[in-house]
């Protein structure tokens, strides 16, 4: 590449301080994004997986235990789902529908340096109809 008699570069150096923030900001956006989305899948997959482990127990002691342990299992990263939350609500009967609801926000860990909002609580309620030919012992 040929230079011009009189360049000495400082271009390139003012054209990358330029550059170099403004790239460092679009990677830490889409970090925040991709967790916020990573956040509400997470939510909505636990309380799915919940529902229907509640909708196959036996009593509805049984059934919030089971969404419980399915949910804590489930919501185990504190980056993408902090201080998670599983809520059973619903009749417990067969035939009857069972609900779940689950609730965590997302963690801005390791992203102190950015002046950025809170985490965002992401809740997701599912239901699972539970089996009307078996008998229930409630």
């Amino acid at each position: 590449m040929m230079r011009w008699r009189n360049d000495d570069g400082s271009s390139d150096a003012l054209g990358m301080a330029l550059i170099a923030p403004a790239a460092l900001a679009l990677a830490i956006a889409v970090l925040l994004i991709s967790r916020g989305v990573d956040g509400r899948a997470t939510a909505q997959s636990a309380a799915e997986a919940a529902a229907q482990a509640a909708a196959q127990q036996r009593t509805r002691g049984e059934a919030v235990a089971a969404a419980e342990e399915i949910g804590a299992a489930m919501l185990i990263d504190a980056t993408t789902c902090a201080s998670p939350n599983v809520a059973v609500g619903g009749t417990f009967a067969p035939g009857a529908t069972i609900s779940v609801t689950v609730s965590c926000s997302t963690s801005t860990a390791g992203l102190e340096l950015v002046p950025a909002r809170a985490g965002d609580t992401h809740t997701y309620t599912a239901h699972a109809v539970i089996d009307p030919f078996r008998g229930a012992d409630t």
